[in-house]
């Protein structure tokens, strides 16, 4: 079955771990954000959403369990309906038992929000369904064409399990299980009792973070990943340092093998950082990423990542095992690799739109939940949004990713979902500019 005409979909390779590991306030929901420079018209995203999600019927599912694995079932007569925002960001999607689509269209004043369960899509997949939603509804707003662009896949082709496509069979569960063996170290930091999500970003100038990045002789997504680092380093005590900082970095798999699909199709590298070599000298940790960046972004290293998530799906003795049985074993093999994570720094890129349609858009961000912290980089324009949405309460390795941004010359917008709260954050930011 294809098409319209499908009336189910395996989940692809990556998906499969994600219903067996959505617990707490890792509710396994990303966000994308959109801020445009005018007020949300409710009716008008309405009919761009009734319009632009036939293009993707794929996103009109709800997750079933089989006997031996989680499926999609596709409902034609779902309708989504835009939301004003009302619950706290990234709130629970999937339900057991329950038949429900698993993403929401979110308005606030100026902002359009997705949210999206990670079984559905990766970030650069339900990108090209969101920019598409955007500039739908610009036009219909603004009464102007849109723009080509290049994408213009199949429907076919946005529904398409890449990961079957470009697998091949090596011992890819030795990845997955690879990362328990580290020691990381795990933030620390105050939960919320409810363990309801807090989301909070910083927005600086991308040109100027960029040529930071230059004068280093690095890239954005490099230099990002070596301030966090120091900035976890501020946070930690000399009793932590025997254990060494590992940033799990999410790679888009679509820049190196052929795929249009919006599901998921992403592998991962791992930045481990000793903080007993950290002597004050940020080139050096940037050099020190910088180096494991390009050792690992290499075509066989990349295919062994992916192969790593295909395992599961050709493993035998894990394909045969009841589903309630894969529960507990993914869930385990799951929770022994992210005790040897630190945290996971996601790098979007510089998003693309077409040029009569930015002239309306501000900003945009991404956010996804984690079991301890994923900071998410998207940069459009001039403004580049680090954003992190999380159980803690209070964000005191972020304040230090901002302070050190600020040390550099940058100026940090801040803003946090947080009641009253974004002003206590700006209050110290500001206080550590004064200083």
């Amino acid at each position: 079955m294809s098409g319209t005409n499908r009336k189910w979909y395996q989940l692809d390779n990556a998906a499969k771990i994600i219903p067996s590991t959505a617990q707490g306030p890792n509710t396994r929901v990303f966000r994308i954000s959109c801020q445009l420079k005018e007020n949300i018209d409710e009716e008008i995203l309405q009919d761009a959403l009734d319009e632009v999600i036939e293009e993707f019927p794929y996103f009109n599912c709800v997750l079933r369990r089989g006997f031996f694995w989680y499926y999609l079932d596709y409902r034609k007569n779902l309708a989504p309906k835009v939301e004003k925002e009302s619950l706290p960001p990234c709130s629970r999607l999937y339900f057991p038992g329950r038949k429900n689509i698993l993403y929401r269209i979110l308005y606030y004043e100026k902002r359009i929000s997705l949210e999206m369960f990670h079984v559905l899509a990766d970030g650069t997949g339900a990108f090209i369904f969101f920019k598409k939603l955007i500039s739908t509804y610009i036009s219909k707003k603004y009464n102007i064409e849109i723009e080509k662009d290049d994408e213009n896949s199949s429907v076919n082709a946005k529904g398409d399990d890449a990961f079957k496509h470009f697998y091949e069979k090596n011992k890819g569960l030795k990845q997955l299980k690879s990362l328990s063996s580290k020691k990381a170290y795990h933030i620390k930091g105050e939960k919320d009792l409810d363990l309801l999500p807090h989301l909070v970003e910083g927005c600086i100038s991308s040109s100027k973070f960029l040529d930071i990045a230059h004068s280093y002789n690095t890239s954005v997504g490099v230099l990002a990943t070596a301030v966090y680092i120091v900035s976890v380093i501020d946070e930690m005590t000399v009793k932590d340092f025997d254990k060494n900082i590992v940033v799990s970095v999410p790679v888009n798999l679509r820049q190196f093998f052929p795929s249009e699909t919006t599901r998921n199709f992403y592998g991962t590298i791992t930045v481990y950082y000793n903080p007993k070599e950290y002597d004050g000298d940020l080139k050096k940790v940037i050099e020190m990423v910088d180096k494991s960046f390009k050792s690992q972004l290499s075509k066989e290293n990349i295919k062994n990542t992916m192969n790593s998530y295909a395992a599961l799906e050709h493993n035998i003795a894990i394909r045969v095992v009841p589903l309630f049985i894969k529960d507990l074993t993914i869930g385990f093999i799951n929770k022994a690799a992210k005790s040897g994570v630190t945290t996971t720094m996601s790098n979007l890129g510089n998003i693309k739109m077409p040029e009569n349609v930015s002239e309306y858009i501000d900003r945009f961000s991404a956010f996804m939940t984690a079991p301890s912290q994923q900071i998410c980089v998207a940069s459009f324009g001039d403004k580049l949004v680090f954003g992190e949405v999380s159980a803690y309460a209070t964000h005191d390795i972020m304040l230090h990713f901002f302070r050190r941004l600020v040390s550099m010359g940058l100026d940090v917008e801040i803003t946090s979902s947080d009641y009253d709260e974004d002003e206590e954050i700006a209050a110290k930011y500001f206080e550590d500019k004064e200083e």
